[in-house]
């Protein structure tokens, strides 16, 4: 587990960036994998997900079902993971239920307003990023009292630069949304590509934003092969399946 020694410094609430390490998966998904979506078997991954859940010191890990979306939940309680919602962020004000992200590249983001009590977990892609599920989050939780400038936002271990590689066509995607956009990318090696910084690109839209506390833990899920599951690792080696690590933060 990956922790930010900021969050961890705030009064009554506990978080965790989990990696791969420490769960009951076999084989690709070895071994804390915890995405019901991966194609490992149930009943392993409701022990991987326990055992986050009580290093969190609680009982209560939710996640959702990840459409790269901008789409919110606000957590009152507690529900089965078959009644999962389709969304990218959940916020709460109550305690005892740890918020999760789940992710093998994207990026977790974890929030906390320490004053307000109010936590939140939001998985992001470069569609999500784009399609505002930064801003919906923070909104969110300004709806049941936080305030910008008291809010902790924590960019999780994802993909960095050295590992996304893309091509003209996605940088041109993030020219038309704003020409500032280019310093998130360098060129690439192979002509005609580029490298692409999702971590640098979520950061300035927190700025921007206004969160008072920004932090970053500079982990990269497709180089550390042992310590993160990847998407696109396993494509590139042609791997039929991978798992998903959780980021999640409870408020004790």
């Amino acid at each position: 587990m990956f922790t930010c020694p900021t969050l961890s410094s705030l009064p009554n609430i506990s978080h965790g960036f989990f990696g791969r390490e420490g769960g009951h998966s076999t084989g690709l998904y070895a071994s804390l994998n915890c995405g019901y979506g991966s194609g490992d078997d149930i009943e392993t991954i409701e022990k991987n997900r326990a055992v986050v859940a009580a290093e969190l010191g609680t009982k209560q890990l939710l996640t959702t079902f990840q459409i790269h979306s901008n789409r919110v939940v606000t957590v009152t309680e507690p529900w089965a993971w078959k009644d999962s919602p389709e969304a990218d962020a959940l916020v709460t004000k109550t305690p005892g239920i740890a918020l999760g992200a789940l992710a093998a590249d994207c990026l977790p983001i974890l929030f906390a307003d320490p004053t307000a009590r109010v936590i939140g977990a939001t998985h992001s892609g470069w569609k999500g990023a784009v399609g505002g599920v930064i801003e919906a989050t923070i909104e969110a939780m300004e709806a049941l009292g936080a305030q910008r400038k008291n809010l902790y936002a924590t960019i999780g271990p994802a993909i960095s630069q050295n590992s996304y590689e893309v091509g003209a066509e996605f940088l041109e995607r993030f020219l038309a949304e704003n020409a500032a956009n280019s310093a998130h990318f360098i060129p690439s090696l192979r002509l005609g590509h580029f490298l692409f910084d999702l971590k640098s690109y979520a950061h300035k839209k927190l700025e921007k934003a206004g969160i008072g506390h920004i932090n970053l833990l500079a982990h990269d899920t497709c180089f550390e092969e042992n310590a993160f599951f990847s998407y696109r690792r396993a494509t590139l080696r042609k791997e039929p399946v991978y798992g998903r690590q959780v980021s999640a933060i409870v408020l004790e």
